[in-house]
C-alpha cells in the first residue's frame, strides 16, 4: 500500500509542482535484530526518517543522499527504492523519493553531533521506530520497506553516452569517441554510481561505451572489464542478441553489484533477459535514451526486488 495525491478537497483542481524531497530507510541488523535510523528534531520535537529538499537541479540520488549524510553523519549505500510519498506541506503538495539504504561505514555506529537542526541520531528496532515516528507518512515508508526485502544488490544498465552522430565519423565506428556532452555527463557519472557502492564494471569494447565508465572506475577504484558480447559493429557483423542476452544473465546470477554500459539496440534486449529471468512482467518501455540507465535491484534469492530509471543528470 501507498500514499496517493491528496484528495481534491484539499487542494486546486490544476496542476501544483510538488516541492521535492529524497530521503532513505537507513538500516542494519544488529544484535537486537534489525534497526533503522531515526533522528528528533528539536525545533519541532518529532522523529522523523532523514530527508531532505532537492536543491534546484540536483539529480535525486545524490540529493537523498546529501540528506542523509547531512541529517545523520553516515553515508548510505542505496539500495532498492521505494513508493514515494505525496502529501500537502502547508497546503502546497510535496514529493518524497526514498529508497532503503545502508551505511558505508562497518557497523555504522553514529557519530554525529547535534544541531539545531538534529538534536538526536538514533539506531531503533524496526517495531519500536514504527510506534515511535510522529507522522503517519513516514510509518507508511517504513511499512513499505517492510514490506519487502531489506538485503538486495543492483544490476545497473547504461546506454553510452552522447557520441555525435555516426554519420560524421569517418574512422571504424568501434574507435567513436564521447562527444564533448559526453565527455562532460562521464565526469557527472561517478557521483550517480557511487550512491550505490561500488560496483564492477562491464563494457561493450566500443571506445564510447568505455570512455562513458572510464572517470567512474578511476574515481571510484572501481575494476573495469570488456565484453564481447556487450559490442556493437564487431567485425561488421552487428551483434548477436542471444550472446549477448546469455552474458547478461550470466552477471544476474553472480549475485554482485555491477554496471554494464553497451548499446541502445540491445538495452530492451538485456532487460528482457533480466525481468524474464528474474520471474517478473515485461514493461511496455524496454529502452533508454543515450546517458540514462536501468537499475534492477535484485534480492538474495534472486527475485526483483525492484526497477528505477534514470538520467545522468535530471
Amino acid at each position: 500500500m501507498t500514499s496517493a495525491f491528496p484528495p481534491r478537497d484539499t487542494a486546486v483542481g490544476g496542476y501544483l509542482e510538488p516541492i521535492r524531497a529524497g530521503g532513505a530507510v537507513l538500516w542494519r541488523d544488529a544484535g537486537r535484530g534489525r534497526e533503522v535510523v531515526l533522528i528528533r528534531r528539536p525545533d519541532r520535537g518529532d522523529w522523523t526518517l532523514p530527508k531532505g529538499k532537492l536543491k534546484n537541479g540536483e539529480h535525486p540520488i545524490i540529493g537523498a543522499v546529501r540528506e542523509v549524510e547531512e541529517e545523520t553523519g553516515l553515508a548510505p549505500v542505496m539500495g532498492r527504492r521505494l513508493p514515494p510519498q505525496r502529501y500537502l506541506k502547508d497546503g502546497w503538495p510535496k514529493q518524497v523519493e526514498w529508497w532503503a539504504a545502508t551505511p558505508a561505514q562497518s557497523g555504522g555506529e553514529v557519530d554525529y553531533e547535534p544541531n539545531e537542526e538534529v538534536d538526536v541520531v538514533e539506531w531503533v528496532p524496526v517495531e519500536e521506530a514504527r510506534t515511535r515516528l510522529s507522522y503517519d507518512h513516514d510509518v507508511q515508508v517504513l511499512d513499505n520497506f517492510r514490506a519487502g526485502p531489506a538485503r538486495t544488490f543492483p544490476v545497473i544498465l547504461l546506454r553510452h553516452l552522447s557520441a555525435g552522430e555516426k554519420r560524421a565519423w569517418n574512422d571504424n565506428d568501434l574507435l567513436r569517441p564521447l562527444d564533448a556532452s559526453g565527455r562532460s555527463d562521464a565526469l557527472a557519472l561517478p557521483r550517480v554510481l557511487a550512491a550505490y557502492g561500488s560496483p564492477g564494471a562491464v563494457s561493450s569494447a566500443a571506445a564510447r561505451c568505455t570512455e562513458s565508465l572510464l572517470p567512474y572506475t578511476v574515481e571510484c577504484d572501481a575494476p573495469m572489464r570488456t565484453e564481447r558480447a556487450f559490442t556493437v559493429g564487431r567485425e561488421g557483423k552487428g551483434y548477436e542478441v542471444e550472446e549477448a542476452r546469455e552474458a547478461f544473465a550470466r552477471i544476474l546470477a553472480e549475485g554482485r553489484p555491477a554496471v554494464v554500459c553497451t548499446h541502445g539496440e540491445l538495452i530492451p534486449h538485456l532487460m528482457t533477459e533480466a525481468l524474464t529471468s528474474l520471474g517478473a512482467p515485461l514493461s511496455q518501455q524496454r529502452s533508454l535514451r543515450k546517458g540514462s540507465f536501468w537499475v534492477v535491484h535484485v534480492s538474495q534469492d534472486g527475485k526483483l526486488a525492484g526497477v528505477e530509471r534514470h538520467g545522468v543528470r535530471e
